[in-house]
């Protein structure tokens, strides 16, 4: 009980440097690594991020892994993702591989069980999605789209407005955006 609130000087002051200088070293490198550190994140950007979080805490709290260590696991990490998002960018095989696909879940009125039970999803999550974008009724709705980064993506049906009177175009339209997902 000798150390609940407060151990020594030497401790407290070597964790709040190495918080400071934790803290500017992933604000710099997130920066430069662009927006894809920061975006909507896919299963991939989630276990890097959790990794760079615990790499930072680690080399906060634990006075066995020296700040040196503690930033160069940081980069490597960064690297790596900045590597493996660069080859998914130009290879659509590893891209699959490394990320999810997209899955439909509602389509023209009708829930689809088998994709919603092996996304792990029910249906009051996809009524909170429909509520959250101000849609209130099935009709409303063309499809539903489970995507990559675990998002609900609600795909309104087109008004006959919308066609300019040609019935045609308005199919054309739903399906160039569904289409690729079937």
């Amino acid at each position: 009980m000798d150390m609940v609130f407060f151990d020594n000087i030497d401790k407290l002051g070597r964790i709040v440097l190495t918080t400071v200088m934790v803290y500017v070293l992933i604000v710099l490198v997130t920066k430069i690594s662009g927006k894809r550190s920061t975006s909507q994140l896919n299963n991939f950007d989630w276990i890097v991020t959790v990794m760079i979080g615990s790499l930072g805490a680690s080399t906060i709290l634990l006075k066995d892994i020296p700040f040196v260590e503690g930033v160069s696991s940081i980069l490597v990490l960064y690297l790596l993702q900045f590597l493996v998002t660069k080859y998914a960018s130009i290879s659509p095989q590893f891209s699959s591989f490394i990320l999810s696909e997209p899955r439909i879940v509602f389509y023209q009125g009708q829930f689809l069980p088998d994709a919603m039970r092996t996304e792990r999803l029910t249906r009051q999550e996809i009524e909170c999605a429909m509520r959250s974008e101000g849609v209130h009724s099935f009709d409303d709705v063309e499809a539903i789209v489970f995507e990559s980064d675990a998002k609900l993506t609600i795909i309104p049906k087109p008004s006959p407005t919308d066609a300019s009177g040609n019935d045609q175009n308005t199919e054309d339209s739903v399906s160039q955006t569904i289409q690729p997902l079937m």
